[in-house]
Order: C-alpha cells, then sequence, then structure tokens
C-alpha cells in the first residue's frame, strides 16, 4: 500500500510532516472523503460526501437515510481500495448529532474495518 502526507497534517519535531500508510491512510482518505463539500476542490469539483447541507435539516429517519446513501456513494466513486459493506446511522438527540458507522473491507487484504464519525445535525 503507498504512503503518502498524513490528514490531517501534522508535523513532526524529527521528520518535518508526518506520514501515514495501509490501513491509517485509508480510514484517513475516508474522512476527507465525507468531511468535504463538492465544489470545495477546484481541480476535482465532485470530490466529497455532500454532508454540510445536512447540518441543519430536522434529526431524523429520512436525514439519516439521505446521509447513508451519500456516504455510500462518495466511497463507491473516490474509495477505490475499499468494498463498503454497511452504512449504519444512528440519530443522537442528547448531543445533536448524527452518528455514521462505516464497515468496509480493504480489497488488497479482505481485512473488515469500521470507522465512526460523528456529524452535527444543528
Amino acid at each position: 500500500m503507498s504512503t503518502g502526507i498524513s490528514y490531517p497534517m501534522r508535523l513532526s519535531q524529527r521528520r518535518g510532516i508526518e506520514s501515514s500508510a495501509g490501513e491509517q491512510k485509508i480510514k484517513e482518505s475516508i474522512r476527507l472523503i465525507v468531511g468535504t463539500q463538492p465544489g470545495e476542490r477546484v481541480m476535482r469539483p465532485t470530490f466529497g460526501c455532500n454532508l454540510r447541507d445536512l447540518v441543519l435539516a430536522p434529526n431524523n429517519k429520512t436525514t439519516a437515510e439521505i446521509a447513508r446513501y451519500r456516504v455510500s456513494e462518495a466511497l463507491r466513486i473516490w474509495e477505490p481500495r475499499i468494498f463498503v459493506d454497511d452504512v449504519i446511522l444512528e440519530n443522537d438527540h442528547h448531543s445533536a448529532s448524527l452518528a455514521i458507522g462505516i464497515y468496509y473491507r480493504i480489497k488488497q487484504t479482505d481485512s473488515p474495518q469500521n470507522l465512526q464519525i460523528a456529524l452535527p445535525t444543528r
């Protein structure tokens, strides 16, 4: 697997810019895809997941299904190193957030992985 600059970019006292590889690099890539709004990247205007417009949407089942679809599609398009097995969303009314659980397998190793991301809904 390839090595690249870590996301978010971090500096090391000894080595300069931190790098990441393997499973960690894939997790960082998933976070980048989910956290990017289409149109933010000049050379890739369709890159991202389009979740930001759901921030003010009602915290209900419909919003969760829209978010689930957008996450699944964005990962299918932009992260070719994985198979997405499932995206599970749960409304957390107490903290006003939508918990996104991404369950996937790395194609190269067939290794099951998961990543949890919280999306504020207010």
